[in-house]
């Protein structure tokens, strides 16, 4: 299981071919890295399922290839055409209610031996025994927009990107605002480390194994341009955002889930609009343990173990039942919005953004 979704395997995937299954998305939610929090935020698996499926189907519409196969009818016998074990499988249209269940092609994911802080991981081995089907242990991010939050800013200036050019930012120093990038960037991090590390081009090319990294880098391209695409359809503005992919005897395809407010950051009316409202909550009201997370992921970097959560001094507390139920209609409100459909009975996107902001 992951942190906010559950994995379920209807046929495994082996070294000679795809499996299937799929993903169950719960109300659970996580913020640095941290894994499941103490609570619940409700309809939020719901909407994470309907926007990627939304997602996923522009991207087949578009001819990008993806392990998508559909949704799971909360609403349907069972006995489709399209059934796996658990449910009939349909297009996202044609499912009566939101979907919390997503049908998928599978592939396979070894493990990725830890050999201690001299060391580090050991990619060889991934590589051998995922062979020609292995999801690529990279994450792919791709960036229109630099938000106060991003963390370009402590990684790289405004100069390195040509943004100087404008006479009202400064070279070596962030404006207190969004700022538009010239052109999309893609950068590589890490997907199974326990902390997540950005790459040089050159680290990402080693570990993606047999998959090429210029292709990643082109259907990262790809993808953001179609959710751009749609995002301004409706009025969002996409800011930033990530793809995985798995690579199956010499293609890659679109994996995990794509364009949801988990997975990218959007904006609405000039208002943030992702998990990104949660960890600046727990910033302003939490920052014992915010500090703490940040002084495990530091120290546990000369240890033989790689898990920070083990020395981890503080645990998170519980979001207000305020904030639950805020957050909650900005997941819903912001996927009728973006989808076109009245999936949820909640306030429209721009009541749901007042609530947000009042916290």
């Amino acid at each position: 299981m992951t942190s906010v979704k559950e994995f379920r395997v209807d046929e495994p995937a082996s070294a000679d071919a795809l499996g299937r299954g799929r993903f169950v998305f719960t109300d659970a939610y996580s913020v640095f890295d941290w894994g499941q929090m103490p609570d619940a935020i409700p309809r939020k698996g719901a909407s994470l399922c309907t926007m990627g499926a939304f997602n996923f189907e522009l991207l087949e519409a578009d001819g990008i290839p993806t392990h998508y196969r559909g949704v799971v009818d909360p609403d349907g016998d069972g006995g489709g055409k399209g059934s796996d074990e658990g449910g009939e499988v349909v297009p996202l249209d044609e499912a009566a209610a939101p979907p919390t269940e997503m049908a998928i092609d599978l592939t396979q994911v070894p493990d990725l031996p830890y050999e201690g802080p001299d060391a580090g991981y050991d990619y060889d081995a991934f590589h051998a025994a995922g062979g020609e089907h292995f999801l690529v242990p990279l994450e792919v991010v791709f960036r229109n927009r630099v938000p106060v939050g991003s963390s370009l800013r402590r990684r790289a200036a405004p100069g390195d990107f040509g943004l100087d050019a404008d006479p009202d930012i400064d070279a070596a120093e962030w404006p207190d605002e969004p700022v538009d990038l010239p052109e999309p960037i893609v950068e590589f991090s890490t997907k199974y480390e326990e902390q997540d590390r950005y790459l040089t081009r050159d680290e990402a090319d080693a570990i993606a194994g047999a998959a090429d990294i210029d292709a990643l880098e082109s259907l990262a391209l790809a993808v953001n341009r179609v959710v751009t695409d749609r995002a301004d359809e409706v009025g969002f503005v996409h800011e930033d955002g990530k793809i995985e992919c798995l690579y199956a005897e010499g293609e890659l395809r679109v994996a995990d889930v794509v364009g949801t407010f988990d997975e990218n950051r959007f904006s609405y009316g000039g208002r943030g609009i992702s998990k990104e409202v949660v960890r600046q909550w727990y910033k302003a009201n939490d920052p014992a343990w915010v500090d703490a997370v940040s002084e495990a992921k530091a120290a546990v970097a000369e240890r033989e173990i790689d898990d920070w959560r083990e020395i981890c001094a503080a645990s998170p507390d519980p979001l207000p039942a305020a904030v639950v139920d805020a957050v909650s209609a900005m997941y819903a409100a912001g996927t009728n919005a973006y989808t076109g459909r009245e999936w949820f009975d909640v306030p429209d996107i721009d009541a749901a953004l007042d609530a947000v902001a009042g916290l």
